[in-house]
């Protein structure tokens, strides 16, 4: 393949990401609505810690389990703003 047809198919790739990470955080919007009903934190260590130790059982690289928890990390992190501004709302 050349570097154009490869470009594409990242950009394929990228577009999927996005609808993932939409999806993702539409579960995050429903769970932030339950947890914010049960006076819950929004925070949850355990879960956090529960979701980087399956992802990297999952993980056939070439990522390595670092990298792929910085960018699990950051996903979560955004995960929790979203479910915080969600909150705020009236």
């Amino acid at each position: 393949m050349s570097i154009d047809d490869w470009r594409r198919r990242i950009d394929e790739i990228d577009s999927k990401l996005v609808e993932l990470f939409n999806e993702r955080s539409k579960c995050a919007i429903e769970i932030g609505k339950i947890k914010h009903a049960e006076s819950l934190r929004v925070y949850d260590p355990d879960r956090e810690r529960e979701i980087l130790r399956r992802i990297k059982e999952v993980n056939r690289g070439p990522l390595d389990n670092e990298g792929l928890q910085r960018l699990f990390e950051r996903v979560i992190d955004e995960c929790r703003r979203i479910e915080r501004l969600e909150r705020e709302k009236p």
